[in-house]
Formats: structure tokens, C-alpha cells, sequence
């Protein structure tokens, strides 16, 4: 039942979003436009995060969207597509959507990186139908002072996340309730 009400929530909200053209560009991106998208955002993720370049090279793989989109008046959402991308490779593409309700109003854009820390949850993504933020797996949404070398953050959780727009690192946003499907785009 949560996930048909998901699945529908998501779906009106896709398609109040492609109506007033907020998700255009980012439902009709191909292979290659997600592929350039992500260098950019892992650029960005270099030079925005102390240490990024050296957290990146620990990790077992990386996940990269970069242009999600959310919006909402009452009943909102997001949506993008990205890459999981492992020695500077893409081995496959997904999307990224949710639904809520609230008082909310207007739209934004971002880009989510999320970091494998290890090759147990790699493997337990890559084995998903469809993944979930929260459910299937924790997400340490980054938060810390600026000008810190990220490598000398403790994370315990085997997913580290980021949120960036073109100004940087963001605080505040959530991951969870996130759903990861795998596409081809």
C-alpha cells in the first residue's frame, strides 16, 4: 500500500512539475549529457569540499546527481538523474524521486553526492530493485564547519551523502524517503 501511494504521489507530482517546465531537461538527459554533468559536479565536489579529491579516491564508489530538482506547493517532490561511478568509470544510471506533503511552495536545484564507504553497501545498492534512503540503507547527510578537511570527519555510516548547489555545500536537506531506481537513459 505505502508503495502504491508512493508510486502515485510521485508520479502527479512528475507530472505538475513537467507542466510548469521544471523537469524538462532533466527527465530528457541521455548517457552522455548525465556523464558531463557528473564531471562538473564532482569538480565542483573537489574544489568546495577541503580533502573532497582524497575522500572521493577512499571510497568504494560514487553516486552523482547532478541536477535534482524540487518542488511543491502543498504536495512536492524531487527528481534527477545521475551515475554510480567507480575508478572514474560510469557503471550505470538512475534516478532519484520522492513525494511530501506540507506547507511548501517553490522550486530549487541541487546536486546529491552520495559516497560508498565500502564494497557491503555498494553491493547491497547495486542488488536493489529500487532503493530507499531511510529503508534500505543510512545516509550520513555531510554537516560540518567550513574549511574542514572532510577526511578528518568520523563517519560511521557506510553512505555519506552531500548536497551542493552552485554556491556549495547546503545544510538542512534530508535524504530519506528518497527512492533510487536504476535506468537507462
Amino acid at each position: 500500500m505505502k508503495q502504491t501511494i508512493h508510486t502515485l504521489l510521485t508520479t502527479l507530482l512528475l507530472a505538475f512539475m513537467s507542466s510548469v517546465g521544471v523537469v524538462g531537461t532533466a527527465v530528457a538527459d541521455g548517457a552522455a549529457e548525465i556523464d558531463i554533468k557528473v564531471d562538473g559536479t564532482l569538480e565542483l565536489f573537489r574544489k568546495e569540499v577541503t580533502g573532497g579529491g582524497e575522500f572521493l579516491n577512499k571510497a568504494s564508489a560514487v553516486l552523482v546527481f547532478p541536477d535534482v530538482v524540487k518542488a511543491g506547493m502543498i504536495v512536492g517532490g524531487e527528481y534527477g538523474k545521475g551515475a554510480l561511478r567507480q575508478d572514474g568509470k560510469s557503471l550505470a544510471y538512475y534516478n532519484i524521486a520522492s513525494a511530501s506533503f506540507g506547507l511548501q511552495i517553490g522550486a530549487q536545484a541541487y546536486a546529491i553526492v552520495m559516497v560508498f564507504m565500502n564494497d557491503e553497501a555498494l553491493a547491497k545498492f547495486r542488488d536493489s530493485k529500487g532503493w530507499e534512503a531511510g529503508v534500505d540503507g543510512s545516509v550520513a547527510v555531510a554537516d560540518w564547519g567550513s574549511g574542514k578537511d572532510i577526511n578528518t570527519q568520523n563517519y560511521k555510516d557506510p553512505i555519506v551523502g552531500f548536497v551542493l548547489d552552485n554556491k556549495g555545500l547546503m545544510a538542512g536537506i534530508s535524504l530519506e524517503g528518497s527512492k533510487i531506481t536504476k535506468i537507462d537513459p
